[in-house]
């Protein structure tokens, strides 16, 4: 009976060894079968790490910039575009793209993507002429649509002249590449053309911190492939988290009546779209989001960052980190009175 026994559990433990080596197995070829897969469709070219982190240094000097925008979607794309145009200085500011937008919250803003990307495009037509510039060769219209493959790049006006510009430059003159909306134009010129991550640098507003529980975000939640694309791609990235960083970028109406009333046409049509955003809400403030990725172009002292490892960004809108991936620049903080102060200052001087 002993015998018997002994053979019977020397037989479970030889099956059970038996399905852990299966088990095994079958990770390891599932792990190799979809990196296989994910290496085959993204072939983005493999950027030194020294090389990236020279790149991310904050910038010095005048740097040349293109501004992806979904400029109808709230009243802080508005502002970012007005501080960029009018940051001489220290922007050269090259083009205008329109991103797209479905703003389910406000569905008389945009029923698609599409229509906010097409929406987006006339208000920053309407914000060009106010600041005297014309939108000829300088503002395109981006997807009507997000990522949906990135076999399928979409090949928009946006992202073909994003990736005119970038082969055009040198990675010793990089192109700063400013997305404050959903950055499907940007993913898209990466994927026609992977060669321009050498040539650029992302500064893209969206996203939480690392440590934030979700990466529920307008900015990220409708496109999270795109999102997947440049946090992969190994592309030149300074991010700046929403949440706990740049909810600080909060104003007032009484603030911005004191600061911009009367200044000037343009100072007048920002006061009036906040005071309409509004609804007359009492002790209210509003996050001028979008001008955070431009005041660290300006003036990086204002936004401290740190180097960080690319997250991995998990179709559930959570992070997981891999401290074997290529670094990325994140904000910690901003220094909220010295960016209003440089902002009210270039507006009212407009």
């Amino acid at each position: 009976m002993d015998t018997i026994n002994s053979g019977s559990k020397i037989s479970i433990w030889i099956f059970n060894i038996y399905i852990m080596t299966a088990k095994t197995f079958l990770l390891l070829f599932g792990v190799c079968f979809f990196s296989f897969l994910n290496s085959s469709a993204q072939n983005f070219p493999i950027l030194e790490e020294c090389f990236r982190l020279k790149q991310l240094e904050p910038p010095k000097g005048k740097v040349r910039m293109v501004l992806d925008t979904d400029a109808i979607n709230e009243i802080d794309d508005q502002f970012a575009l007005a501080y960029a145009y009018l940051s001489k200085e220290k922007l050269q500011l090259e083009a205008v793209y329109a991103a797209p937008y479905f703003n389910k919250r406000y569905p008389w803003i945009s029923i698609s993507a599409g229509d906010g990307m097409e929406k987006s495009y006339e208000e920053i037509l309407r914000l060009l002429k106010m600041l005297g510039k014309s939108p000829e060769g300088f503002a395109f219209r981006g997807s009507g649509r997000y990522l949906e493959d990135i076999s399928r790049p979409v090949r928009s006006d946006a992202a073909l002249d994003l990736v005119k510009k970038a082969l055009a430059g040198t990675s010793d003159n990089p192109l700063y590449v400013v997305t404050v909306g959903c950055i499907t134009n940007i993913a898209s010129a990466i994927l026609i053309e992977p060669k321009i991550i050498e040539n650029i640098i992302v500064v893209w507003v969206g996203g939480n911190s690392l440590e934030w529980h979700t990466q529920e975000g307008g900015n990220l939640r409708q496109d999270i492939l795109a999102v997947q694309v440049i946090l992969n791609s190994g592309v030149p990235m300074v991010n700046l988290p929403a949440h706990p960083v740049v909810s600080h970028l909060q104003t007032t109406i009484p603030e911005m009546e004191y600061y911009l009333k009367g200044k000037n046409t343009l100072c007048d049509d920002l006061l009036r779209i906040t005071k309409e955003y509004s609804k007359g809400r009492e002790a209210w403030s509003k996050v001028i989001w979008d001008i955070a990725a431009v005041a660290w172009l300006v003036n990086p002292s204002w936004i401290p960052t740190n180097l960080v490892h690319s997250p991995i960004l998990n179709d559930q809108k959570t992070y997981s980190i891999d401290r074997s991936r290529h670094f990325i620049r994140m904000a910690t903080f901003v220094k909220r009175d010295a960016i209003f102060n440089d902002l009210f200052r270039k507006l009212a001087r407009k």
